[in-house]
């Protein structure tokens, strides 16, 4: 301390310094409150989304988006969840990935984050949710007969949408990677189909 202060008188004069300024600080009126860091950000300079604005007629500040605009890094997806919709998804869309060693890994580690809860590792539906009692309905295998003859576009469209008992994953997993998931289930319906040659 005697290294700081030059003196006792010096020390008291200090605390007593910063006592006052903190009293100062404690104010209780609240008409007042007291001064504002960067007052520029806390006082915003422009008008908020909801707020009143002089500057359109309609006074709206929130402005409707032009027509056939879509938001930046969103995909528009002109599809409903029906069956109708489903089969032209089927015959309309196709996948634009390749299928190439990266996008197959892609798929799988979607695949293991998303699907294999229901699905199970090979696709038979066998999944820790079914096979566990948790989930009484066994979700629909992704090879054989009638998996097989899905066209890329109606998977698509499921794994966007949903369909039967299985729910919409449009909003958890990014188009790319869909289309990633559908290479890889392709490579489970060809293991499947080796499998049952032997």
């Amino acid at each position: 301390m005697k290294y700081i202060f030059k003196s006792k008188e010096h020390f008291r004069t200090v605390m007593l310094v910063i006592i006052a300024m903190i009293l100062n600080s404690c104010n209780r009126d609240r008409n007042n409150p007291g001064w504002d860091y960067f007052p520029d950000m806390f006082y915003s300079t422009a008008y908020e989304t909801f707020t009143s604005n002089p500057n359109f007629a309609d006074s709206m500040t929130m402005r409707t988006p032009e027509r056939g605009t879509v938001p930046r890094g969103f995909t528009p997806f002109e599809y409903t969840i029906d069956a109708e919709s489903r089969s032209r998804a089927g015959d309309e869309l196709i996948n634009p990935l390749k299928m190439t060693e990266e996008v197959l890994s892609r798929g799988k580690e979607v695949y293991l984050t998303f699907c294999l809860g229901c699905h199970g590792t090979s696709g038979e539906g066998d999944g820790f949710l079914y096979s566990s009692g948790l989930y009484p309905v066994k979700p629909r295998p992704l090879s054989g007969d009638k998996a097989n003859v899905l066209k890329d576009g109606e998977i698509y469209h499921t794994i966007t949408l949903g369909f039967g008992s299985m729910g919409s994953h449009g909003s958890q997993i990014k188009p790319d990677d869909r289309w990633a998931v559908i290479l890889y289930i392709r490579e489970l319906q060809k293991e499947a189909r080796e499998g049952a040659d032997r």
